[in-house]
């Protein structure tokens, strides 16, 4: 069983950064394809990033792309996301999740396992 932890939420500025990561337990890092996904009130679950088991094929929204960067490191069994030029938009609790399939993907369903979400929060 993967056990899925997040930290790094909390309160930023417009134009700021946050890094987000997600502490694995239970498997090895290297197994699994990653995501990170958000939750806004009143909408549907939104994929932010992904990568594949080697942290490679990296995948955007498009709502994130040139701003967000999915990362992870092996050693420590944890996944980042860098989180720079913040805006209200990106209001949302933040999810990662892990697959288990080596392979990345942009769909919430083909992810088996969750990590309880930690909130971020842009003012102007």
């Amino acid at each position: 069983q993967v056990q899925l932890v997040e930290s790094g939420g909390g309160l930023v500025q417009t134009g700021g950064s946050l890094r987000l990561a997600c502490a694995v337990s239970g498997r090895t890092l290297s197994n699994h394809a990653m995501g990170w996904f958000r939750q806004a009130p009143g909408k549907e679950r939104e994929f932010v990033a992904g990568d594949d088991w080697s942290g490679g094929n990296k995948l955007y929204g498009d709502s994130v792309k040139g701003r967000f960067t999915i990362s992870r490191d092996h050693a420590k069994n944890t996944m980042y996301l860098q989180m720079n030029s913040l805006k209200l938009e990106d209001t949302a609790v933040y999810y990662c999740a892990a697959r288990s399939s080596p392979f990345g993907s942009r769909w919430y369903n083909e992810y088996n396992y969750w990590g309880q979400g930690t909130q971020v929060t842009v003012s102007s």
